[in-house]
This record gives C-alpha cells, sequence and structure tokens, in this order.
C-alpha cells in the first residue's frame, strides 16, 4: 500500500507542479504511514519530511470551534447567546447573529471584501472595528454561506471572554495538553525549525507566496503552523473526551439546521459528507502558498492528513486517493 501511495503522491505533484507534500494516514488515532514528498524549500533544496509545518488555513477553524466549546461547557459561552453580548459594540445590524451562527457559517457576515487591506497591521480592537463595518450578506440563520469574517470575529471572541489572545488558549488549553509539541500561531519574524515556504504559479512559474500583515497572520480564521505528527495528536484525541465531551463533539458533528428546518453539510468547524453509506468529517484550507486537509472516515477509523505548499493546487485528490488505496469503498 506504501508503494501504490508513494505512486498516487509523486504523479499529482508532478501533473499539479506541487513543490512539496506532508502526508500522515492513521487509523483509530495511530500512525501507520508519515512521510515527506519533495521540497519543503525550493531555494534551499529542503526536502520535506513529517516534522515539515505548514500553514493550516482554514483546518484551523476546527480548533477555534473546539476553544468555543471548551468554554461553552465551562458556562462561560452560551451557543445561543448574542455575540453582541461578548461584543458590546457591536452594531445593530449585528442584534441578532448568535455564537451558533459563527460557528455555522450562517451569520450572514460572508467574507473578506475585495477591498480588505491584507498588509495593514490590525489591533484586535481596529480589526473588529473594520469587520462592524462590513455588511450583512444575509439575516442569520437564513442560509449557509462560508465566512471566514465569522471564525476571524469568533478569536476575537474567546479574547474578550478568557482575556487572553486566542492563540495562548489554544497553546494552553489543547496544544500542550495533546503533546502537539509544534503546533502554534503563525510567526514570520519568529525562528521556526523546520518550516515550509509557501508557493504560487504565475504563468506556469513558481514565486513565492504573497505577504501579509503579521496580525492577518494570527486570526482565527486559519493561522496555525502544524504538522502532520501534531494532526496525528489530534486526532487520537478526537476519540477520547480529554478536550470535549462525546456529546460537544457530536454537536460540532451534527449539520446546521436553517431557519426554514432545512440542513446544510456543515457542523461546528467541521464539513459533514458521506461517502458509500460511510460517514465522513473533514475539512479544508488554504492560504499563504499553502493547501492543507484532514478527512476522517467515521465508520473504519481511517484519518488522512496532508499539507501541501502550493496555492491552488488540488490536495483532495491526493487525500481521497490515498484513503481509497487503503479501502477502496472510500472512492468518492
Amino acid at each position: 500500500m506504501a508503494a501504490k501511495v508513494d505512486q498516487l503522491v509523486n504523479r499529482e505533484m508532478r501533473r499539479q507542479h506541487i513543490p512539496g507534500v506532508s502526508l500522515a494516514v492513521l487509523t483509530n488515532g495511530q500512525i501507520i504511514l508519515a512521510k515527506g514528498y519533495g521540497l519543503a524549500n525550493v531555494e534551499l533544496q529542503a526536502p520535506v519530511k513529517p516534522e515539515t509545518i505548514f500553514q493550516s488555513g482554514s483546518v484551523g477553524k476546527q480548533f477555534t470551534a473546539t476553544a468555543v466549546m471548551m468554554l461553552v461547557e465551562a458556562g462561560k459561552i452560551h451557543l445561543d447567546d448574542n455575540i453582541s453580548k461578548y461584543l458590546t459594540k457591536a452594531p445593530d445590524s449585528w442584534g441578532k447573529i448568535k455564537v451558533y451562527h459563527l460557528l455555522t457559517h450562517t451569520s450572514g457576515l460572508g467574507d473578506y471584501p475585495s477591498d480588505f487591506d491584507f498588509r495593514r497591521d490590525y489591533t484586535e480592537d481596529e480589526l473588529l472595528a473594520r469587520l462592524m463595518k462590513i455588511p450583512l450578506d444575509f439575516q442569520p440563520g437564513e442560509k449557509w454561506s462560508y465566512s471566514n469574517l465569522g471564525y476571524a470575529t469568533l478569536g476575537i471572541l474567546v479574547s474578550k471572554v478568557t482575556g487572553k489572545f486566542y492563540g495562548k488558549f489554544l497553546q494552553e488549553r489543547i496544544f500542550k495538553p495533546l503533546e502537539m509539541k509544534t503546533a502554534r500561531i503563525i510567526s514570520e519574524a519568529d525562528i521556526v525549525t523546520n518550516r515550509a515556504a509557501g508557493y504560487r504559479l504565475v504563468k506556469r512559474e513558481l514565486k513565492n507566496q504573497e505577504w501579509v500583515s503579521p496580525t492577518m497572520n494570527t486570526t482565527a480564521d486559519g493561522s496555525l503552523y502544524l504538522t502532520v505528527y501534531d494532526m496525528a495528536k489530534w486526532d487520537a484525541a478526537l476519540y477520547t473526551e480529554k478536550l470535549l465531551k462525546k456529546s460537544s463533539l457530536e454537536q460540532m458533528w451534527t449539520p446546521v439546521k436553517l431557519n426554514d428546518g432545512s440542513r446544510s453539510p456543515y457542523g461546528f468547524g467541521w464539513s459533514l459528507g458521506e461517502v458509500h453509506h460511510q460517514r465522513v468529517v473533514g475539512h479544508d484550507g488554504a492560504w499563504q502558498g499553502f493547501e492543507s486537509g484532514i478527512q476522517r472516515f467515521v465508520g473504519d477509523k481511517i484519518t488522512v492528513v496532508a499539507f501541501d505548499n502550493l496555492a491552488d493546487s488540488s490536495l483532495d485528490r491526493i487525500i481521497w486517493g490515498v484513503a481509497a488505496i487503503y479501502d477502496p469503498q472510500l472512492t468518492p
């Protein structure tokens, strides 16, 4: 199977011009394959290893959602609370937005507008003030629409409730207890051992990732450094109650219910699906020259995690292809 995985990954890397990939296959929380392919840094010709650190992109949303649910279990946040309870300067247009809406992408907040300045270094209050000026796309609960703004707001909400930066909360309550030793908030200033470089293709020529301000690399919509080893610790914890009660996890993996009673296949920081009658819980991500993904095939207790360092690559082709090698019934 390992030889088939190598063949698939190398084929997709050649086809898509991906510099490097880090991959792990887990069963019941245990690593059965962890391997790096290609280059973590093209300029230095540094190879990818399982220890190579990639940016999380929106895979980081599941950690933000877990932080919120920890506060829910502690009675410090309630899912049905209006967010104006915690964000006291919220505009009238945010009056009906509940914590539940932010978690499930049903708040109406939408995504960053085209004129948003990603190169400006905001304080947390400045960023929140900027987000509050962006009009809602629809009324809360009316429909589902993916919202990075909603998760950036959740990070600020965690900060207001706990009195500490959400990244510090993640470090203290998730990363350290699970011994996710290299998981952390992005910092381009710090010296980070085994850090990969991110790339993009411009007219079929490889270029370095585009620069954004330090602030915009610390928001709760997906600004983490992770390795496949960190994600293996995370996956193993999701089979237990180390972080959250089973009931809380099931709530996070339940499709969101809209105002009209219909449901959408998304929970709290997790995309929900099914393949050949088997439940699939996962998420992908993209940010600054990186792609990421985790898919947990619940019935088989198989998880595939992967990172690569090329913007707009189709990493799902690798993740789902590898899953199908281990169980052909997982072919989508």
